[in-house]
């Protein structure tokens, strides 16, 4: 008997998930979950190298293009909506593709979401006015007061987790690091996760000219029509907030498309940090794809 499986295909921007996954789900006749927080937005496509219109005709995909610029979502949600999902998709298929590099998004479906309080919207809005009108020191002052676990270990420099922390001490009264259990969450089906890694110098130089060809593709154009909305965070990505400081004449074309290279080297870094703590993903180059065939084949043959 065939356990339902969910075949996790991650690694970080611009290593060569996309085609890939295609091909993979083709051989298993399955849709393909996008585990990437930007490629939900619809407004987006160039600049977060969201399959296109070919690609989705090849193979189902769901969690691509659903939300608009304006849309609240969260790992939280994500961690919901697939959970709701595959037991719809597994009544048809035996194994359901995932692909992604948002390393929360694979985490809250491999591992589960602690259940952190929904934070009320005067809340938000009271922390997020304190932010702009006084920057993030006297907000990391208050962390370190009300939650010095948190303060230790939280990205001092990244105000989005500050700020969210700040959010759920306010409105519960308790430390955001009480929330966090970090216990591991069962699921009801086998979980085979697949990195997808190439050297250095590979990864950047791919890196390099695919800005290059989102440039050549419209990027420059898509992010002028967005740039209304750069407060929002879905617009807090890389790609367009270097571009929006061209609209803002602060940089040149020239400095802005580099740094969007140098920046989605940095992340690119940052999301192989990440996937490399977990013993659980089994890494292969992308070319390795008779290798990544049969080491599924393999895991599909198995009891559980």
């Amino acid at each position: 008997m065939h356990v339902n499986t969910l075949v996790i295909l991650l690694g970080p921007t611009g290593v060569g998930k996309t085609e890939l996954s295609l091909r993979i789900a083709e051989w298993l006749g399955t849709p393909i979950l996008s585990a990437d927080s930007r490629q939900l937005y619809r407004d987006l496509p160039i600049g977060t190298a969201a399959p296109t219109p070919e690609q989705l005709a090849r193979v189902r995909h769901y969690f691509v293009g659903t939300l608009g610029l304006t849309d609240y979502y969260s790992a939280s949600q994500f961690e919901t909506d697939v959970l709701s999902l595959l037991p719809i998709l597994y009544k048809e298929h035996d194994a359901v593709v995932m692909t992604g590099g948002s390393m929360m998004y694979i985490d809250a479906v491999t591992k589960g979401i602690d259940d952190i309080p929904t934070v009320r919207p005067d809340i938000r809005e009271q922390v997020w006015a304190d932010y702009h009108a006084k920057g993030l020191a006297p907000l990391l002052e208050e962390l370190q007061k009300v939650d010095p676990a948190h303060y230790e270990e939280v990205d001092r420099n990244n105000y989005k987790r500050v700020v969210h922390a700040i959010e759920i001490c306010r409105q519960t009264g308790l430390p955001y690091s009480s929330f966090r259990t970090r216990t591991r969450k069962e699921r009801p089906f086998r979980i085979l996760q697949i990195g997808l890694t190439r050297d250095r110098e590979e990864l950047c130089d791919r890196i390099n000219r695919r800005v290059n060809q989102m440039m050549a593709d419209g990027l420059l154009d898509e992010a002028r029509r967005v740039y209304p909305f750069r407060e929002l965070n879905s617009l807090n990505t890389v790609g367009y907030k270097e571009l929006f400081q061209y609209f803002d004449g602060n940089w040149t074309l020239d400095e802005a498309v580099e740094k969007i290279k140098r920046n989605s080297r940095v992340y690119a870094r940052k999301q192989m940090t990440w996937f490399k703590r977990d013993a659980e993903i089994s890494w292969f180059h992308p070319s390795q794809e008779a290798e990544i065939r049969a080491f599924i084949q393999q895991q599909l043959d198995k009891p559980h």
